[in-house]
């Protein structure tokens, strides 16, 4: 199997936006584990708490967004960096910045990482786009609450969503923002590619590095977007 997982920055820092390092070296010995079954991953990693930090430092400063959007872009590159250290000699040895770069780098049989792509893009996004390049069999994305909700899950009377549709992730979602560092879960992009691909994709807590391993052999984890 090939597989895309979209890992959130998130998941990778605490509240005082230390880095988790045993988060990110538990990632790196399931994703081995997954490679020693025979399958091939794309991993691409969000930008976290630092990327906002910076963005919002940016616009009290005057950049513009496509500035702000660089630099959650830049970040969320360096995140990947860490994964790379992490996995050694099983990961594609440069993070790939272009989907041509990707098309070339899935050939070596290795661990390809990712960060950002584009201003205006979401890292979900450059995740549903490198899915649809290598012609995945499945996306995993992993956030930090347990799946799709039918609202906000703060609010009292949430409800998860085992399945949903493209249409009705699109409304769910249609209040989040689209600036640079406001991405929620899936932005229009991410879910247009995944929509005309109709590309396998599983929305689930990454908070515990077990979950992505159990989704690859097709547990019932998070929420499932058919199609």
């Amino acid at each position: 199997m090939r597989a895309v997982l979209k890992l959130g920055g998130s998941l990778l820092y605490d509240d005082t936006g230390r880095i988790l390092i045993n988060m990110v070296r538990d990632y790196a010995k399931g994703v081995d584990f997954i490679i020693e079954d025979g399958h091939s991953m794309v991993i691409v990693v969000g930008g976290g708490r630092p990327a906002r930090v910076f963005i919002s430092a940016a616009r009290q400063l005057g950049a513009s967004e496509a500035q702000c959007d660089w630099l959650g872009i830049k970040v969320a590159r360096n995140n990947a960096e860490l994964f790379c250290a992490a996995l050694g000699d099983i990961a594609y040895p440069k993070i790939v910045e272009t989907l041509d770069e990707l098309e070339t780098a899935i050939q070596f049989g290795k661990v390809v990482l990712m960060g950002g792509l584009n201003p205006g893009q979401s890292t979900n996004a450059v995740a549903a786009l490198a899915a649809e390049t290598v012609q995945a069999d499945l996306l995993m994305n992993a956030t930090n609450v347990d799946g799709v909700y039918d609202r906000n899950p703060k609010i009292s009377g949430a409800k998860k969503l085992d399945a949903v549709t493209v249409d009705q992730l699109s409304e769910i979602l249609a209040g989040s923002g689209t600036r640079a560092g406001e991405y929620k879960l899936f932005d229009p992009v991410a879910i247009r590619v995944v929509e005309r691909s109709k590309i396998p994709t599983v929305i689930f807590n990454g908070n515990d590095p077990l979950n992505f391993r159990q989704v690859m052999k097709g547990a019932r984890i998070g929420t499932r977007i058919v199609h």
